[in-house]
């Protein structure tokens, strides 16, 4: 009963710390709680993939990126764009991406799927590196944030530092609960059914893919989203947004935190962040601070085989330890006591205790009669 009701405070716990920390006052660590929020729902939305249908995915930054250039490409350069039509846009354009692209990937399976994911990725990557769409491989700019305005009245000011931080917050926490409400409802269920055993859902009666492009493009809106506020957060967009390079940082945030929670996938984005951030600290490395790469990879090597099940199961992996010790402990005390049970029984009878084996000993083993001998 402790680790469920465990499991419902700890989001909403993380949420307040997160909303406290907003009044740290250092931009600098802010800015990185907010990057951390991004990336946090750029996670979940492949989460939904890999941990929730058994959809290993590396393209996932192609949707993350198209978010991200919607968002600058449709912005003017010299007014903020309408919030309530810009956001939508990007969200609509990268589910579109995976409707066309995700209906064709998931005729295949397996490493195929990998590669055919991997290969539609690459195109939006050079469509977007290659031609003058979006500035080439300069990028482009985004001059303003959107803005919210109802009849001349703005609800909140997203040029606001501490306002787009809560903003981002807000969309973590409904990204958050949609996900958790989509796992416990009857869709979620047939996408576990799907990851465990998909011949056998095919047997039961369901035609599993409809189930499987509908979660590839919801994870793709939800990417998008996480590349939308990542173009607000910096202003500036590059063809790398959609590189192969960040489907794999988001694959190992999602392998590093847990592929069987919702709390894996932020945890893994927490540390790989701040993995990151330490290694390419010049403060704590100097000069070596330029090869971060080396020691980010032995670190995510040593993480990924001392936590098998990620650091979300790293309480598991504990208690299992723990309880293994115990029951080792059992044992050990079981082999003392029987040994001075013999002990006290050798004392009452007034005389050595002779071990079974001995007394056995004593006893002559049957034999044939020898020639002559009687049979007895």
């Amino acid at each position: 009963m402790r680790t469920p009701l465990l499991n419902r405070i700890l989001p909403f716990a993380a949420l307040l710390a997160l909303a406290a920390f907003s009044f740290s006052g250092s931009d600098y660590y802010t800015g990185l709680a907010v990057k951390v929020m991004i990336y946090a729902i750029f996670a979940l939305s492949l989460q939904l993939l890999v941990g929730g249908a058994g959809l290993v995915s590396l393209g996932h930054a192609a949707f993350f990126g198209i978010g991200a250039y919607v968002a600058a490409l449709l912005s003017p350069e010299s007014e903020a764009a309408g919030l309530w039509w810009l956001l939508p846009a990007a969200l609509l354009a990268a589910a579109a991406y995976a409707l066309v692209t995700g209906a064709l990937a998931l005729r295949t399976r397996g490493v195929y799927f990998i590669m055919v994911t991997l290969a539609f990725s690459q195109m939006a990557y050079y469509v977007f590196h290659d031609t003058k769409i979006g500035g080439g491989s300069d990028g482009i700019y985004l001059y303003f944030r959107p803005e919210l305005s109802l009849g001349g009245w703005m609800p909140f000011d997203l040029s606001n530092g501490s306002t787009f931080y809560f903003f981002v917050l807000a969309c973590l926490a409904l990204a958050w609960g949609f996900l958790a409400l989509l796992r416990r409802s009857p869709f979620g269920a047939a996408l576990a059914g799907i990851r465990i055993n998909e011949q056998r859902m095919r047997a039961a009666g369901y035609s599993t893919y409809p189930y499987k492009l509908a979660a590839y493009v919801v994870g793709a809106t939800l990417a998008g989203l996480a590349g939308f506020l990542f173009a607000l957060k910096d202003g500036f967009v590059t063809p790398e947004l959609l590189a192969w390079e960040q489907s794999g940082l988001v694959l190992l945030m999602v392998i590093l935190g847990g592929m069987g929670s919702l709390g894996g996938a932020v945890l893994g984005t927490v540390t790989m962040v701040l993995l990151q951030e330490l290694f390419q600290s010049q403060d704590l490395f100097g000069d070596y601070a330029r090869h971060w790469h080396l020691p980010l990879g032995i670190a995510i090597i040593a993480l990924v085989a001392l936590l098998p099940n990620g650091l979300a199961g790293l309480p598991a992996q504990w208690r299992e330890r723990r309880q293994a010790r115990v029951a080792d402990g059992g044992k050990i005390a079981g082999k003392d006591d029987r040994v001075d049970t013999r002990s006290d029984a050798s004392k009452v009878a007034g005389r050595d205790a002779i071990p079974s084996s001995r007394a056995t000993s004593k006893t002559p083993a049957p034999r044939l009669p020898i020639q002559g001998e009687r049979h007895v």
